[in-house]
């Protein structure tokens, strides 16, 4: 349990970041962990394994990529139980690993060919504006640019934790012309540079189509409302909770306010929220693997695509 605990850490502090690299490190702790159990009891192990699960799950409450890999994982190995022999179970953990690995980046490469067709045809000027860093989105650019699609992005460089500088660093490589400002110009950026298309990542999906992104995200949201740019957002359907559907709320995850000011003045309060929603309304488009469609839609893509998550 003491690697678990060090490994966890990896995900709370932030060491791991984006939603499909903490789901793919979380799975494979897991994994590990299952590894160097050495009880022969079944139910001890199942035991240790479902408190190793929701250890990993308490690091990062707005992670459902992350939630929804560890549960598909202990849901098939339950459904082995019976038959399953103790020293084997981390064989079987490995191949339901392995497979949810293998959705996670199947939906990445379809969404990337589906969000790329958003873009015009070469010759045409096209301006598109990001927040924060997503691995979907870049996706997104980077198959447009190697489609030969020509265009140019605006990103922000997401205070507190910079992450903005990392998709930004990730398109100059490939040859892509970024645009970077501080996240208070985002208004300005949309208005100077008449932007074509706003496209955002999302950690979760609630079931009323409601998106939980990286905090800005809905102020994106409401300057692309007021300048009639359109607003998508690039998710697996596997960012989707199934538990929002039975009434459960998703938390607002607030981190260190360190990250803001490290030796502030006594007596000051310092929040630092992680995320905010973005409601449904603002959202011209999900970009799924399952296709483009209202957020709202959520839940019955999610049931269609992966019905033992349900």
């Amino acid at each position: 349990m003491d690697q678990l605990l060090k490994d966890a850490e990896k995900i709370k502090s932030l060491e791991i970041q984006g939603a499909s690299n903490v789901a793919s490190k979380a799975i494979d702790f897991l994994s590990s962990y299952a590894k160097r159990l050495k009880s022969k009891d079944i139910e001890k192990c199942f035991e240790n394994l479902y408190k190793a699960r929701d250890l990993l799950i308490s690091t990062r409450p707005t992670e459902p990529a992350m939630k929804n890999g560890l549960k598909f994982i202990m849901n098939k190995l339950e459904q082995e139980k019976d038959t399953c022999i103790a020293e084997y179970i981390s064989d079987i953990i490995e191949k339901y690993k392995n497979q949810y690995y293998d959705m996670l980046q199947n939906s990445k490469k379809r969404i990337a060919e589906i969000g790329a067709r958003r873009f015009p045809a070469a010759g045409k000027k096209f301006i598109v504006m990001t927040h924060c860093h997503s691995s979907l989105v870049t996706g997104i650019l980077l198959e447009a640019k190697k489609k030969g699609k020509d265009f140019k992005v605006i990103n922000t460089e997401t205070q507190p934790r910079l992450q903005g500088r990392k998709t930004a660093q990730k398109l100059l490589n490939a040859g892509v012309e970024v645009i970077h400002v501080v996240d208070s110009a985002m208004r300005w950026a949309v208005r100077h540079y008449q932007v074509n298309l706003i496209l955002i990542g999302a950690d979760s999906i609630t079931s009323e189509g409601t998106i939980i992104n990286k905090i800005g995200s809905r102020l994106l949201a409401l300057v692309a409302h007021e300048e009639h740019v359109p607003f998508y957002v690039a998710s697996p359907l596997l960012k989707y909770n199934p538990e929002t559907n039975l009434g459960i709320l998703e938390t607002i995850e607030m981190r260190d306010p360190e990250e803001i000011w490290e030796n502030p003045p006594e007596g000051i309060e310092i929040l630092n929220p992680a995320f905010e929603t973005v409601s449904r309304r603002y959202i011209d488009g999900l970009i799924t693997e399952a296709g483009i469609f209202a957020s709202s839609h959520v839940s019955t893509y999610f049931a269609k695509y992966y019905p033992e998550m349900v």
